[in-house]
């Protein structure tokens, strides 16, 4: 993700947690990491995120627990007294681009465990095998055969996530544009400020 604007506040850790950065790998990553074949495929959802929001009297961003199906955290942006115009429309496209990145990644993992349950099926299938063994658990295929399954979906998707990392810089470099703005005139405003009060 983008780094936080200069103007920004702290972020509010009540029953909330640091937020890990987002990185435009994260498929490969997590490939890497789901290697083992006995995770069950999660249901098919509509990416949803959380409808909580902070009392207007919050002074912080609020940040939450990973989403179960995006695995990303959601993040709420606290709304300054006084909001300019420029300030609220920062705020709009960073929270507009966290929804962005969630629904992204919701309909990615799902679309990942689906495809890995039936890769595994099939090729226990290949072999003569059930899913389950004779004491009922779940049969694994060892790492080499999933690294077939796993160099097959980036492949297989490779377009779709380098369209990904254009909208992720582009939206990114513009976010980081606003961020500068919102820094350069919270930073005139001091300034005629002090200029203000020196000539009264």
């Amino acid at each position: 993700m983008a780094a936080g604007a200069a103007a920004a506040t702290w972020r509010s850790f009540f029953f909330f947690f640091p937020r890990v950065p987002l990185l435009p790998q994260r498929l490969s990553a997590a490939c890497s990491r789901r290697s083992s074949s006995g995770a069950a495929a999660p249901k098919d959802k509509t990416p949803k995120t959380s409808t909580f929001r902070p009392a207007a009297s919050s002074t912080h961003d609020w940040i939450g627990p990973p989403n179960p199906l995006s695995n990303l955290r959601p993040i709420v942006y606290h709304v300054p007294e006084n909001e300019s115009e420029l300030e609220k429309r920062l705020r709009h496209l960073r929270q507009e681009t966290e929804d962005w990145n969630h629904e992204f990644w919701t309909k990615q993992n799902i679309t990942f465990s689906k495809e890995k349950e039936a890769f595994i099926i099939s090729q226990l299938q290949a072999k003569g095998l059930t899913l389950r063994d004779e004491d009922g658990r779940r049969r694994a295929l060892n790492s080499e055969e999933m690294a077939k399954f796993y160099k097959s979906f980036l492949d297989n998707n490779r377009t779709r996530h380098a369209n990904y990392n254009k909208e992720w810089y582009r939206r990114n470099f513009t976010i980081t544009l606003l961020m500068a703005r919102v820094a350069l005139n919270s930073m005139w405003r001091t300034i005629t400020k002090r200029s203000s009060k020196k000539t009264t």
